[in-house]
């Protein structure tokens, strides 16, 4: 793209040639002339005066230090994120039907929709307009899949699961699977059916090898522009708030509430049945066990130590009952001592 055109639909103010042709997104150390590049922190001016781009995307205030063109905004790394989409090239997830593809009697099919090799869109299902179903995906009885959604190769969508408009989810995620419900009599395992649904709202993004499962009454929920990464376990009846982002490996147990606009770090465990309030950060490996009512960050763990002093810290973590009651004695032996001296 022309880099006058780029300016345009960025909605950023162009200084320099808007002439020059760009052809894709790099970093500033290693773009080229044809490339386009950005800058958010101050620490990083001097490589931006040795940047090689041949555009940067930068504040108002760092354009004294940009060499080449620039495109001033309010936010670069969000104009990083818009260009690079107009400069994309990964290619589609399907291009028109395979004839391998499978769908049965009674789905319903929007216009322009690509099914790859081996997908399976069973009965009673209703697929969006322009909607790509990569290889081997299955779409279960009587699910819906919003328009301009896609799916990479080997999604699961369960029956009567819910997927918006213009989400992507990545392979080998399963929409849809059953709870983890069951009742025990006297040692044996009862199944709990599960009859709730899965609804997910538009413009939500699931990473590769997901699982989020049914309701086991009541739906699991997940509302709009939440973006979740790999390999997370979301139980029956959580509900995320707009907004959310969670990050890889995180565990959700069953019955967990989201509010909006919450970051979740990576391989943090949420307790089942408690709830999070709006705006609340969950430092990456957190153990979160009740609930959280006011927005801020929270943190667990012990960061990395070398093992000599793990096994130290272990070692005095077993005595903490110990010590407290201890440390509660001479509080209290102090405290005669300084009646005594004060009398």
């Amino acid at each position: 793209m022309l880099l006058k055109d780029i300016a345009e639909k960025l909605g950023a103010k162009l200084v320099g040639d808007g002439s020059i042709d760009i052809v894709s997104v790099a970093n500033l150390k290693t773009a080229k002339s044809n490339q386009i590049s950005f800058l958010t922190d101050p620490k990083y001016r001097e490589v931006l005066s040795l940047s090689k781009a041949g555009a940067v995307i930068v504040k108002e205030s760092d354009v004294e230090h940009v060499k080449t063109q620039a495109l001033v905004m309010q936010d670069p790394y969000v104009g990083f994120a818009r260009v690079a989409q107009l400069l994309d090239t990964t290619p589609q997830i399907a291009c028109d039907v395979h004839p391998s593809a499978v769908v049965e009697d009674g789905a319903v099919i929007g216009k322009n929709v690509s099914l790859g090799p081996n997908v399976y869109v069973q009965k009673g299902s209703v697929i969006g307009d322009n909607v790509q179903l990569g290889a081997n995906v299955v779409v279960g009885p009587n699910a819906k899949i919003g328009a301009g959604t896609r799916l990479y190769p080997n999604v699961s969508v369960y029956h009567d699961c819910v997927i918006g408009e213009k989400c992507l989810i990545q392979s080998g995620t399963v929409i849809g699977g059953d709870g983890f419900g069951y009742a025990n009599e006297r040692g044996e395992w009862i199944k709990i059916p599960q009859t709730g649904r899965v609804v997910i709202g538009n413009r939500v993004e699931i990473g590769a090898c997901t699982c989020i499962d049914r309701g086991a009454i009541d739906d699991t929920v997940i509302e709009d522009n939440v973006i979740i990464d790999n390999l997370c376990q979301i139980a029956h009846n959580v509900h995320i708030g707009y907004g959310t982002a969670v990050a890889g490996g995180t565990t959700f147990a069953g019955s967990v509430t989201i509010g909006k606009y919450c970051i979740i770090g990576g391989t943090s465990v949420f307790n089942g049945h408690i709830s999070i309030c709006d705006g609340v950060t969950v430092s990456g490996m957190c153990m979160v066990m009740r609930s959280i009512d006011k927005p801020g960050v929270y943190s667990s763990g012990i960061p990395a130590q070398t093992n000599k002093e793990w096994r130290i810290t272990a070692a005095r973590t077993l005595h903490i009952n110990e010590m407290y009651h201890k440390i509660s004695e001479l509080e209290k032996q102090v405290q005669k001592l300084s009646e005594n001296i004060n009398n």
